[in-house]
This record gives structure tokens, C-alpha cells and sequence, in this order.
């Protein structure tokens, strides 16, 4: 498995900026997945921001819009957080 900064297709690892703007684009893709209630693919790409997202240091999360952390934070969290049932879990 490659490293959260690892960049696609075997490019070198993202850093600086292109990390920001890729952690921005994920953020912004999962809540597009959000909003159309598609939520299995909103998780996977959730997950994704969230690993690039812990790999930004405190400036550059800083870097990153409000609105965009406190979606991946807060609202997100709520309904795909670890004390939420997993996906194909069943009830008994």
C-alpha cells in the first residue's frame, strides 16, 4: 500500500501546494457525492481526504478553506464515523 502522499500512478509523492490542492479536490468531490446522496462513493472518497488531509502539517492544513475542514471534520464525521455501523453490517 503506498503512502497517503504518494501521488497517482506511481508519480512522485505530492508535496507543498499540489498536496493542498489535491486535499481541497478530494474534500470537494466527496461532498459533491454527499449532496447526491451517494454515499458509498462520498465514504471512499472521504476516507481518501482525511489520510491526505492527516498528512498536511498545522500551516498547511491551514492553507486548506474553513468551510472545507469543518465539512471533513464535523459534518462528515457524524454520519461516517467510526461509532456508525459499517456498511454490509447486518442487524440482528
Amino acid at each position: 500500500m503506498t503512502s497517503a502522499r504518494a501521488g497517482p500512478r506511481g508519480l512522485p509523492p505530492l508535496t507543498g501546494a499540489a498536496l493542498i490542492k489535491e486535499t481541497c479536490r478530494r474534500i470537494r468531490v466527496a461532498r459533491s457525492y454527499w449532496n447526491a446522496h451517494n454515499n458509498r462513493a462520498c465514504r471512499g472518497e472521504r476516507e481518501k481526504a482525511v489520510a491526505l488531509y492527516e498528512s498536511l502539517t498545522a500551516p498547511e492544513r491551514e492553507k486548506v478553506p474553513e468551510v472545507l475542514r469543518t465539512w471533513l471534520r464535523y459534518r462528515s464525521e457524524k454520519y461516517f464515523g467510526a461509532h456508525r455501523t459499517q456498511p454490509g453490517a447486518r442487524r440482528k
